[in-house]
């Protein structure tokens, strides 16, 4: 089983070593020791804690669709040609890049510091893990 470290787990999930350290002491995350006495938290652990932390900004577009996968965010960057444009946003702490025309991107009135929604929808997704871990 995978087990990470406090500094390990607190920048997985964008926090400081000490928040982490107040939610193993109130038990609201679960930690153990290593082999060495060191604190460690179990990678399921961390991952069902991650999952219940998260908190996805509401979609303000009102529209049901099948893709699970939605980003709300602000356009932070658009580049565009006559024919086709790049659109940059960020979502929390996520960086989202669409291509697109640069018709839609008329269209739909984006600019910089506009609110908009990256829905993502894919029939394949890659999972990577760090080099040497199996």
């Amino acid at each position: 089983m995978t087990h990470f470290r406090i500094a390990e787990a607190a920048r997985l999930l964008g926090v400081s070593d000490d928040t982490v350290r107040r939610w193993t002491d109130s038990g609201s995350l679960p930690v153990s020791s290593d082999a060495s006495g060191r604190k460690v938290i179990a990678g399921s652990d961390l991952a069902s804690f991650a999952r219940a932390q998260a908190h996805a900004t509401p979609d303000p577009s009102g529209v049901g669709r099948s893709a699970r996968n939605r980003f709300v965010g602000l356009v932070t960057e658009i580049k565009s040609d006559k024919v086709m444009s790049q659109v940059e946003m960020q979502c929390g702490p996520h960086r989202v890049v669409s291509l697109m025309s640069t018709e839609a991107v008329e269209e739909l009135g984006l600019e910089v510091g506009s609110l908009a929604v990256s829905v993502v929808k894919a029939s394949h997704i890659i999972v990577e893990t760090p080099g040497g871990m199996a």
